[in-house]
């Protein structure tokens, strides 16, 4: 097996997808934001979404709206800098953390969420 991507599975597809595409800068490799489906690369893997929906239609599982916000995952992206990402994107996100030193875990870290509740973190190796 091969993981190529990375699917998230989101109620308001067109507000996530135009997160990740005009406030994050991802490429889109496939989709818009009408499209239910849209893909993203993102160095060398890519990150997808899709209207949750559609995918418990396909599923035929049904669909019940989640309200649980709690972690399950993070995206973890490298940056080259912590503070000059956490400066480009302090006005278009709201941080849940602010750029701090994990000596622990020899990294620089900073964290927010998508329009969904997905934490992101940003990290540089200190």
């Amino acid at each position: 097996m091969r993981l190529t991507h990375t699917r998230l599975l989101v109620d308001n597809y067109r507000k996530c997808f135009l997160f990740y595409k005009d406030v994050l800068g991802f490429e889109v490799s496939w989709g818009d934001e009408n499209s239910l489906y849209g893909q993203f690369k993102v160095g060398q893997t890519h990150i997808g979404i899709f209207e949750r929906k559609q995918m418990t239609d396909a599923l035929n599982s049904g669909y019940v709206e989640e309200t649980d916000q709690g972690a399950r995952f993070a995206l973890v992206f490298e940056v080259t800098s912590v503070e000059d990402t956490y400066e480009k994107l302090k006005e278009k996100v709201e941080f849940i953390t602010r750029p701090t030193e994990k000596l622990e875990w020899g990294m620089k870290v900073a964290h927010f969420r998508d329009p969904e509740g997905t934490l992101l973190e940003i990290y540089e190796n200190i």
